[in-house]
């Protein structure tokens, strides 16, 4: 650990160099001499090189780590406790899991059935949906559909249906496909087109913008935000050690 240490100092310092050298008034004899003895080290030592950048890699995680959680609990109540958010699993459960998707990405499609298999083997999980449909005008267009259906107390239900369809979704699709859950075109619309639907997606993209969460699927549990497709395990082990309040593996 001191070695990645010092290698990513004696890095640092070589690309701080010439710039250092200039305001510390060596004369040209003098910088030669300096960067001469760096070279020949590196030229020996070429590894710490290669641990600089590894030591560099864990610092920038650890301070990306420290500001999602300060994002996270300064949105607590908007990822965690939205009122007019879809909500699945068990609505009183001791661990949430929010979830920002788009119904045309295919890795949000491949996880569904995990995520909610999971959630159902724990039984103490509650799922938040968040719609961030950044595909295409067509996601934005079955998003409005969904959350038209959440209102008609058929989220879930078409929410299934639009995640197993294969192939682009459109807003035709996403109308026929409500409609084969049993919620009729015309409601459907009116409630699609409303004010408050159009506000909560600027709602939910103000939000995943504040987080600097940019593709789908993304997830949010305790303080950490994780994105792309999770596994069975991978999901098992989140809400374990979240619940202990423990720390998350990186992926």
């Amino acid at each position: 650990m001191i070695r990645k240490f010092l290698a990513a100092a004696l890095v640092a310092a070589v690309f701080a160099l010439p710039a250092a050298a200039q305001d510390s008034g060596f004369n040209d004899r003098q910088r030669e001499d300096i960067e001469r003895v760096v070279r020949a080290y590196l030229m020996k030592h070429p590894e710490v090189i290669a641990e600089s950048i590894e030591a560099l890699r864990e610092k920038m995680r650890l301070s990306a780590e420290a500001d999602a959680k300060k994002m996270i609990e300064a949105h607590a109540g908007e990822l965690f406790r939205g009122s007019e958010d879809p909500v699945a699993g068990n609505p009183k459960g001791d661990v949430v899991l929010v979830e920002f998707f788009d119904y045309n990405c295919g890795f949000c499609r491949q996880t569904m059935e995990t995520m909610f298999d999971a959630a159902k083997a724990d039984g103490k999980v509650k799922i938040v949906f968040k719609e961030y449909p950044i595909l295409s005008e067509d996601s934005e267009a079955a998003a409005k559909v969904a959350l038209a259906a959440r209102k008609l107390g058929k989220y879930e239900e078409v929410h299934r249906a639009f995640m197993k369809h294969r192939g682009p979704l459109d807003e035709k699709t996403a109308y026929r496909l409500a409609a084969d859950v049993g919620l009729a075109a015309d409601q459907l619309k009116k409630e699609a087109n409303s004010p408050d639907i159009a506000k909560q997606l600027r709602k939910n993209r103000e939000l995943a913008h504040a987080l600097d969460i940019g593709s789908t699927p993304t997830w949010v549990i305790g303080d950490r935000i994780q994105s792309g497709a999770v596994e069975a395990q991978v999901f098992k082990q989140m809400f374990d050690i979240t619940r202990k309040g423990g720390k998350l593996p990186q992926q």
